[in-house]
């Protein structure tokens, strides 16, 4: 049985791949906020799941999670980030700009680098970091929140780069971009190309089964991220 690791699996695309790596016959440490969330995945596959209350604005705490699991389940073969916070703000108002700031980039970056030691050490392992399409380019209602995500990007293009140094070639690293996926971090009103969030995962699934490099979620916001890499910046902003 192979383990692994869900870092926010309370809800949305977390607990979806949660549901789908159980069913794949994986044993699943799930971490969050909301301890209730957590049980009730423990409830529907009470031998897979192992639960671990864990805010990862505590970025302190973030390592003792991630080693008292590590020493529960052993050999770790993938580790997924999927917790993260937005919101739109063209005020930028300070407090929503830090918890952006303490979320998706203090408490990714401890995640990433303790999944990437683990793996080198273990000389295997699969890091899933779930980005955006909002990493390309930015954005002026959402600042901090497109910056962030342009950092987890750059920040696992990295570890990619750095996985020339392992002997084994048996770590990956993947980089997933969805669109607007229907859960609360779809930031704004009237959003096009909502994937449902069944969809979405299905899709993440099945890239990291190929242990691709980058996925779109979906695929066709593939077209969309080649159109924003080439558009200049003054043309955006006039049409954002």
């Amino acid at each position: 049985m192979k383990n692994a690791i869900v870092f926010g699996a309370t809800s949305g695309i977390g607990k979806s791949l949660t549901e789908l790596l159980v069913k794949d016959g994986y044993k699943v440490a799930v971490t969050g906020r909301r301890l209730e969330k957590l049980e009730e995945l423990k409830k529907q596959f009470p031998a897979q799941i192992i639960i671990k209350q864990n805010d990862i604005q505590l970025v302190a705490d973030v390592e003792k999670t991630f080693d008292e699991i590590v020493t529960e389940l052993g050999v770790i073969d993938l580790v997924v980030q999927s917790f993260g916070v937005g919101f739109v703000n063209p005020k930028l108002d300070w407090i929503k700009e830090e918890q952006t700031i303490n979320t998706n980039v203090l408490g990714v970056t401890k995640l990433y680098t303790l999944s990437y030691n683990l793996f080198k050490k273990q000389q295997l392992g699969h890091l899933v970091g779930i980005s955006s399409i909002a990493s390309l380019r930015g954005n002026r209602a959402s600042p901090v929140y497109f910056a962030s995500k342009a950092f987890q990007k750059s920040y696992l293009e990295s570890l990619y780069l750095k996985t020339k140094t392992i002997k084994s070639k048996k770590v990956f690293i993947t980089d997933i971009r969805p669109g607007f996926v229907d859960t609360p971090m779809a930031l704004g009103e009237k959003l096009f190309w909502m994937v449902p969030v069944d969809k979405a995962a299905n899709q993440i699934y099945t890239a990291i089964k190929k242990k691709k490099r980058v996925a779109y979620i979906s695929k066709r916001w593939q077209l969309i991220a080649w159109v924003l890499k080439l558009v200049p910046a003054w043309l955006l902003k006039k049409a954002t």
